[in-house]
């Protein structure tokens, strides 16, 4: 594999990492409402489970407060049933012809254990990340004893990747930082 290749898949695995790292972020409730809270919500339409956004629309009209518009009325029951069951925290409301959801507000203890959850998501994604270093480093240095790249070659090459990894650490803080504003919000 050449020099070029290994460099790619490096910023390609990494990025998998941040990705992962935002998509788990994403299950993390704040006080605000999200249409994202409901995404792994999965309803019961007629025999299929498909997730909740294929079954209706989802609008946050209020900053606390989420309403779910299923496109056919008998569905309603079924969606409200189906967030119930995905233990969110969340207690829907139906009128007959749409879905409330109010979002309660967190308490600071409640805030701080999100907090402590989001730091250790971001630890995981920065593990994964310097796997990733390692992995390749390794392999540069296996090519470099196998004679397929030159020592100076191996030493550029080292130094790239830490530049790679330097970067997708450097998302993943931004994108830390910038959740636990949003957790810590009041």
């Amino acid at each position: 594999m050449a020099t070029k290749e290994l460099m790619n898949d490096a910023k390609h695995r990494m990025s998998k990492s941040v990705e992962n790292f935002i998509h788990e972020l994403t299950k993390i409730r704040t006080g605000r409402a999200t249409p994202t809270l409901l995404d792994t919500v999965k309803v019961d339409y007629y025999g299929q489970s498909v997730p909740l956004n294929q079954a209706a629309s989802v609008s946050v009209p209020e900053p606390r407060l989420m309403v779910v518009q299923p496109w056919e009325k008998n569905m309603l029951a079924e969606i409200e049933r189906s967030i119930m069951k995905a233990d969110l925290g969340l207690n829907p409301s139906n009128d007959g012809t749409i879905i409330r959801i109010p979002i309660p507000q967190l308490s600071e203890e409640r805030r701080k254990d999100l907090v402590k959850l989001v730091h250790k998501f971001a630890e995981e994604a920065k593990i994964a990340i310097r796997n990733v270093r390692r992995d390749i480093n390794d392999h540069l240095k296996k090519m470099e004893k196998n004679h397929e790249i030159s020592e100076d070659q191996l030493s550029n090459n080292l130094d790239r990747v830490q530049e790679i990894t330097d970067e997708h650490i450097k998302k993943i803080d931004e994108i830390l930082s910038g959740k636990e504003q949003e957790v810590m919000e009041v």
